[in-house]
């Protein structure tokens, strides 16, 4: 058990570190227009367990983190519910390129940390192809007071909300989407830097589908 608190610890402070070293990865602004209608998006709707390894060119994942759970009203609220407007919920990107967590007011990409991630983001092999897994991650710090349970219970919910806006999007657009609670949370989590009260949810890859060109 030291050792293993030893060495979260480790990476918290290497990650933080390298981390600070990165520039924040700035998004064009998302296109609110286009893709299926919705009817058309929700037919569509499933989950893939197979991606092409092309990446996502920025426009797209730009589009995609602000379908996720954007800005879209001048008051800060977002495009998936939460309980009490807590906005608890904290996406997590995992690229090829390094980590990032969403910066929805600034829709931009902080640096979490350097290398490729993916192949933590999930227990399958698939996982390392997608070219982009989102995390979702539930800032428990964020929901006040009252019964833990309660708190988390809302939170899944609210998470819930998010990863259905992302299989519409992924279906209005063409792209391959699948949600997964199977995550290694004990290696995963000091690698982006979590701290106890954060909690990983749910991992959720994208990408193009299998064979597409």
């Amino acid at each position: 058990m030291k050792i293993g608190v030893a060495l979260a610890s480790a990476l918290l402070s290497a990650g933080a570190l390298l981390a600070q070293a990165q520039a924040p990865l700035e998004l064009p602004a998302p296109q609110k227009t286009g893709g299926r209608p919705l009817m058309e998006a929700l037919a569509l709707r499933s989950t893939s367990r197979a991606f092409d390894k092309r990446e996502l060119p920025l426009q797209q994942l730009s589009d995609l983190l602000w379908a996720a759970f954007g800005v879209n009203r001048p008051d800060g609220r977002r495009t998936a519910p939460s309980a009490r407007n807590t906005q608890e919920i904290d996406l997590y990107v995992l690229l090829k390129k390094g980590a990032y967590r969403y910066q929805a007011q600034a829709h931009r990409l902080d640096p979490v940390a350097p290398g490729d991630l993916r192949a933590f983001g999930g227990t399958q092999a698939f996982v390392q192809d997608a070219p982009v897994t989102l995390v979702l991650v539930a800032d428990l710090a964020k929901t006040g007071t009252g019964p833990l349970e309660q708190r988390r219970e809302w939170a899944h919910a609210d998470a819930g909300y998010i990863s259905q806006n992302i299989y519409l999007y992924c279906a209005s657009t063409g792209l391959a989407t699948g949600a997964r609670a199977y995550v290694d949370r004990a290696l995963l989590a000091p690698r982006l830097v979590l701290r106890p009260d954060q909690l990983i949810l749910l991992a959720q890859s994208v990408g193009f589908p299998a064979g597409s060109r």
